[in-house]
C-alpha cells in the first residue's frame, strides 16, 4: 500500500542548527500515527518541515507528489492540514468567523459548521463570542475544527492535550478516533504515552532529532527500556 505522506531522509535547520537527521516516517490512508518524545528531541520541527515552514532537506511525499519546498499555503491546499501547538486563533473574531476562515474556496469540504458544532456543543454555545476570551480547552477545540474545515486528507496535530483538564484530553481524543472514521488520517505528536497507547494505529519515538522507535502500541507496551530511555521523564 503506497503511503498517503512519506517522508525520507528529512534534515531540518535553524540557521547553522542542524536538528533533524535523517527522519524516515509514513502515514497510511485511514491511520492515526503517534509521534512521541521527550521537550526538544525534534518532534514539532518534524511537522513544522513536511509542511514548510522550516528549512528542510530529504524528501517529503503527499499523496504521491513531492512537497518538500513549496510554500505552506500550497501544501494545505493539497489537502495536508496542521493544527499548531500554540492554538493559533485570530482572537478578536467570533467563534464561527474563525470557523468560516478555515474554509477553502472552490472546494466543497466534508465538513460543515453543523459538523463541528455537533462534536463541541460548546462552540456552538459559543458561537458569536470573540475566539480569544474563550478558555484554553476551547481555543484548542476551535483551532482543529477550523483546520477540519478545510477538508484535508491528512491532519498533523502538535500537542493537542497540552495544557488541557483530563475531561477535554478524552474528548480530544475521541474527536480523533471521528476523523479517522470520516476518512481523516492523523500524525499525532504527543508527549503523553497514554493517549497514544489508546487511539494510535501505529508509533514513532523521536530522540535527538532521530527515530530510535517504530511499531504498533502493543510493540511499544512490551519495549520497556525504549520508553524508560526516550520517553520518560
Amino acid at each position: 500500500m503506497s503511503a498517503l505522506l512519506d517522508v525520507r531522509d528529512l534534515h531540518a535547520f535553524y540557521g547553522k542548527s542542524h536538528v533533524l537527521h535523517g527522519v524516515n516516517l509514513r502515514v497510511d490512508a485511514g491511520e492515526i500515527v503517534s509521534l512521541l518524545g521527550r521537550n526538544g528531541v525534534g518532534r514539532s520541527t518534524t511537522v513544522k518541515a513536511v509542511m514548510g515552514l522550516v528549512q528542510a532537506a530529504g524528501s517529503v511525499n503527499f499523496k504521491g507528489s513531492e512537497v518538500l519546498g513549496l510554500p505552506a499555503f500550497r501544501i494545505a491546499h493539497l489537502g495536508l492540514g496542521y493544527v499548531p501547538e500554540n492554538r493559533d486563533i485570530f482572537p478578536t473574531l467570533t467563534v464561527e468567523q474563525n470557523l468560516l476562515l478555515g474554509q477553502k474556496s472552490g472546494r466543497v469540504s466534508r465538513w460543515s459548521l453543523a459538523d463541528m458544532f455537533r462534536m463541541f456543543p460548546r462552540l456552538e454555545e459559543r458561537r458569536h463570542t470573540a475566539a480569544g476570551v474563550l478558555s484554553g480547552g476551547e481555543q484548542q477545540m476551535l483551532t482543529l475544527c477550523r483546520t477540519l474545515m478545510g477538508d484535508p486528507d491528512l491532519i498533523m496535530i502538535d500537542e493537542p492535550t497540552e495544557g488541557l483538564a483530563p475531561k477535554i484530553v478524552d474528548l480530544v481524543a475521541d474527536y480523533l478516533q471521528a476523523l479517522k472514521q470520516r476518512g481523516v488520517s492523523v500524525l499525532l505528536v504527543e508527549q503523553k504515552l497514554a493517549i497514544a497507547l489508546d487511539i494510535a494505529d501505529r508509533i514513532y519515538v523521536m530522540g535527538r532529532g532521530a527515530i530510535v522507535f517504530e511499531g504498533s502500541p502493543e510493540d511499544l507496551r512490551q519495549r520497556p527500556a525504549v520508553r524508560k530511555e526516550w520517553l520518560e521523564v
